[in-house]
């Protein structure tokens, strides 16, 4: 096999499994370690992956600061299948909050034909808006500053409102999830306090993010692995992000 075949055949298995080890690479294409760490090299200065201590991982991307609504059309499917997890989730007189997020109005979507009582607490207007029509369901609406972009109220006057609840689940969404390096990011600085602000006063944290979200980081961290509970994803993620949730005891449910 020509060296820039086996380049080829090298990212598309980094780019289907995230993350690989030198050795395994070194067995599967018969060649050097040595060998293959010249491969992973020049993958990396070519900017397509990250060289780790034994192996690489897929160069992470860029989380954008994309319109909310927008983002409720991509992997529909994906947002279906976590709404319906929290759908399970979901306890009679249960406080949650509902940030700013696409799944989380996926979520709302689905949960307000919920039976149950409970209490619904957004910073996004249109996930109020879901609720119209839902007698058992308590909403109330968090004050700040509206973001047109966002769709939703953010900023210092937000975060101070939000230090008087006491939620019992808080589902969170986020830009990235970084657990090689611990944090979890999003693009816009005024939303990330007031996600700060929700995990410090909410007894259960759950984030809700589609699988590519562990590979991806937004300009603004809001908190580490240590402040969440469970991670709710659209699939089951790769064994070393497993691996590595297990470490600060998080859960991940798909």
């Amino acid at each position: 096999m020509f060296m820039e075949e086996r380049l080829e055949k090298i990212l598309e298995i980094i780019q289907d499994k995230k993350k690989v080890l030198v050795k395994d690479l070194s067995e599967k294409f018969n060649v050097s370690e040595s060998m293959i760490r010249k491969d992973l090299q020049r993958l990396e200065k070519e900017g397509k992956i990250k060289r780790t201590y034994g192996g690489a991982i897929l160069e992470r991307g860029r989380a954008y600061n994309e319109n909310t609504t927008s983002r409720v059309f991509v992997n529909i499917e994906g947002k279906e299948h976590i709404a319906k997890v929290v759908c399970d989730i979901l306890e009679e007189e249960d406080v949650i909050f509902l940030d700013i997020s696409s799944t989380n109005l996926t979520i709302a979507s689905m949960i307000r034909n919920t039976t149950k009582n409970i209490t619904v607490i957004t910073n996004m207007n249109r996930i109020l808006m879901e609720f119209d029509y839902s007698p058992n369901i308590e909403v109330i609406s968090v004050g700040g500053t509206f973001n047109k972009r966002l769709g939703g109220t953010v900023g210092a006057y937000t975060v101070e409102q939000i230090k008087h609840f006491n939620i019992d689940k808080a589902f969170v969404g986020a830009g990235g999830v970084n657990i090689e390096e611990n944090f979890l990011s999003n693009f816009n600085f005024d939303e990330s306090i007031v996600k700060k602000e929700i995990l410090k006063n909410s007894k259960k944290n759950y984030i809700v993010i589609d699988d590519e979200k562990f590979y991806k980081d937004g300009a603004h961290k809001f908190g580490t692995l240590e402040d969440v509970d469970y991670i709710i994803t659209d699939k089951a993620p790769d064994d070393t992000v497993k691996v590595e949730l297990d470490k600060y005891d998080v859960k991940v449910i798909y």
